[in-house]
C-alpha cells in the first residue's frame, strides 16, 4: 500500500508539473532566444542559453537534414504524415532543452502548401494563401504534430507558423497605413488570405487533440508590430500568445544594408513605408507601442504579448544602442520576448556573442562540410543590452 501510495503521490505531483508548464509559464515576464540553426542544438548549446539566464527558446527545425525533402513535414507539395526520423531528432533535441532547464516554442517556417522562401530556391510560396481547401493539410500537419508533443514537458507553446505574410502578394503595401490595412482585410476576410480565420481553423483542429498546450501566433506580413492593427479582435481561444518581431527599420538592421556604399547606421533617418523616417529610441518606443495598443484595445492582457524576434546585425553602426532601445521599449510593458539569434551555426550576421568583427574562416569551412559551428562565443559589448537583461 505503501508502495502504492507513492506511485500515486508522484503522479499527482508529475501532472502539477505539468499543468504548472502551461498558460501559467506566461503569466510573467519570460526571456529567451531564437535558435534557427542547421544542426540540433547539442547540450551545451541549451546548458549556455540557460547559463545566462533565459528561461526559453524558440525553436526551429526547418534547416536541420530532413529524412525527405522538407523536415517534418515529408513534403510540403504533398503531406502524407510526419517522417518518424524527423520527429524522433525533435524529440531528443527537446529532451535536451528540457534537461537544462528551459521552455520551448515551437515554430516551424514551412507548412504543407507553404515552403519556407530559403528551402524554396529564394521564392515566395503563396499557395497557401490561394486556396482555402490547402488549410485542410496544414491542419493535419499540426494535430499530428500536436499529438506527437502534447505530452512534451518541454513544450510551452505551438507558435503555429513563423512570420506568415498573406498579404504580400494580397494587393496591399507593407507597412500601409492602418485605415488602408483595415480596408484591405474588409475585402480579404473569410477568403485564403484571412489570417486570424487561418489561425482559428488550425486551432480548433489542435484543440481536438490537445486541450492545454499554448498556442503562439505571428502577426501578419513577417510578423510586423504594426500589421496586428487590421485584426478586428482576439482569437477566440483564451490560451493564445500573440507575437511580432521587431527588425524596423528594415533597411538599417539587415544584411542588405551593409553592403551599401554608405550602409544606414542607428540612430538615423531611414526609408520607411515610402517615408524617410528618423529613428531613434522614441521612434522604437512608438512604433512597438502599436501592438500593445491593439492588446489593450482587444481586451488581450499584456502578459500574452511576446516579442518572438527582435535584432540587428552586430556589425552595424549603433547595433549596441538599437538594441537597447528595443529591450527598453519591450521591458516597459513587462512583455515576453526572445532575441534573434543564439550561437547560429550557419549565418554570423546577429550571432552578438562574435562582437563586431569578421568571424574566422573555419566557421564557414564548417558550414560547408555541414560539421558542428567550431567558433567560441563570449560576451561581448554588442550582447551586453542583453546579457544584462537575462540575468534573473
Amino acid at each position: 500500500m505503501r508502495i502504492l501510495a507513492a506511485i500515486l503521490l508522484f503522479l499527482s505531483l508529475a501532472g502539477n508539473s505539468r499543468a504548472a508548464d502551461l498558460i501559467g509559464f506566461w503569466d510573467h515576464p519570460q526571456h529567451g532566444g531564437n535558435s534557427f540553426n542547421r544542426l540540433p542544438p547539442d547540450q551545451a548549446y541549451f546548458d549556455a542559453l540557460r547559463k545566462y539566464g533565459a528561461t526559453w527558446v524558440r525553436l526551429s527545425y526547418d534547416k536541420w537534414k530532413p529524412a525527405q525533402r522538407d523536415v517534418l513535414i515529408g513534403n510540403a507539395d504533398h503531406y502524407e504524415g510526419i517522417p518518424p526520423g524527423d520527429l524522433a531528432n525533435l524529440k531528443q533535441t527537446l529532451s535536451r532543452a528540457h534537461k537544462a532547464g528551459l521552455k520551448v516554442v515551437i515554430a516551424p517556417l514551412s507548412l504543407p502548401w507553404m515552403r519556407w522562401a530559403q528551402n524554396n530556391d529564394g521564392k515566395f510560396d503563396d499557395r497557401l494563401w490561394q486556396d482555402k481547401a490547402k488549410w485542410q493539410d496544414a491542419a493535419r500537419f499540426w494535430r499530428e504534430l500536436a499529438t506527437a508533443l502534447k505530452d512534451e514537458p518541454s513544450i510551452a507553446a505551438y507558435n503555429l507558423i513563423n512570420e506568415p505574410a498573406p498579404e504580400k502578394m494580397g494587393g496591399v503595401d507593407e507597412h500601409a497605413p492602418a485605415n488602408v490595412m483595415q480596408a484591405w482585410y474588409d475585402q480579404q476576410k473569410g477568403s485564403a488570405r484571412d489570417l486570424p480565420a487561418f489561425y482559428e481553423f488550425l486551432i480548433k483542429e489542435i484543440r481536438k487533440v490537445d486541450p492545454a498546450t499554448p498556442i503562439m501566433v505571428d502577426a501578419g506580413w513577417y510578423g510586423a508590430a504594426d500589421a496586428f492593427g487590421y485584426w478586428p479582435s482576439a482569437l477566440a481561444d483564451t490560451r493564445v500568445l500573440y507575437s511580432f518581431h521587431m527588425y524596423e527599420p528594415y533597411e538599417a538592421t539587415s544584411a542588405p544594408n551593409m553592403k551599401r556604399e554608405k550602409p544606414y547606421s542607428y540612430p538615423g533617418t531611414v526609408p520607411f513605408g515610402g517615408e524617410k523616417v528618423e529613428w531613434n529610441a522614441q521612434k522604437v518606443s512608438q512604433y512597438l507601442a502599436l501592438p500593445v495598443d491593439w492588446a489593450k484595445a482587444r481586451g488581450v492582457p499584456l502578459n500574452r504579448l511576446v516579442a518572438g524576434e527582435f535584432g540587428c546585425m552586430r556589425r552595424l553602426a549603433g547595433c549596441k544602442s538599437y538594441l537597447d532601445d528595443v529591450l527598453t521599449a519591450l521591458e516597459a510593458n513587462k512583455l515576453h520576448w526572445a532575441f534573434y539569434s543564439f550561437r547560429e551555426d550557419s549565418w554570423d550576421g546577429m550571432d552578438y556573442e562574435l562582437g563586431s568583427g569578421k568571424v574566422n574562416w573555419k566557421y564557414w569551412d564548417a558550414i560547408e562540410a555541414n560539421k558542428p559551428d567550431p567558433l567560441k562565443r563570449q560576451p561581448t559589448a554588442e550582447f551586453e543590452p542583453i546579457r544584462k537583461r537575462l540575468q534573473p
